[in-house]
């Protein structure tokens, strides 16, 4: 997914936030579902962040453009482990490893198959 730096995602020295780039990661894994014609949440059901483990590697700044990817790393019953990377072209910024669980009705639940279509290779 491609994300394009605004002037609100940066400090006065235009250099990206460091709490900005979990949202472009979550931006990056809601996308998935959209371009699916799905939704990552509804009133009853939904995922919620458990884990997460961040790299900063380089900064990113005012105006740039980057590019979000988004792997399954993991697949447990309730539960995702998904790798998120950040690039400037070439240039590794970013490496996310974030744990996600489905609830329903707030308790951990099995993912539903149509949820998990949205890694399918097709």
């Amino acid at each position: 997914m491609k994300i394009q730096v605004y002037y609100e995602d940066t400090d006065c020295g235009g250099v990206v936030y460091h709490s900005n780039y979990l949202n472009f990661c979550e931006r990056a894994r809601s996308n998935l579902f959209f371009s699916k014609g799905l939704s990552p949440h509804n009133d009853t059901e939904f995922f919620v962040v458990k884990k997460i483990e961040a790299d900063y590697i380089q900064p990113a700044k005012f105006a740039d453009e980057l590019e979000v990817t988004t792997s399954l790393v993991k697949m447990k019953n309730t539960s995702l482990i998904m790798e998120q990377n950040i690039y400037r072209g070439e240039e590794h910024l970013f490496k996310m490893l974030v744990t996600v669980v489905f609830l329903k009705d707030m308790k951990p639940t099995r993912i539903p198959q149509e949820l998990l279509s949205v890694f399918d290779e097709n």
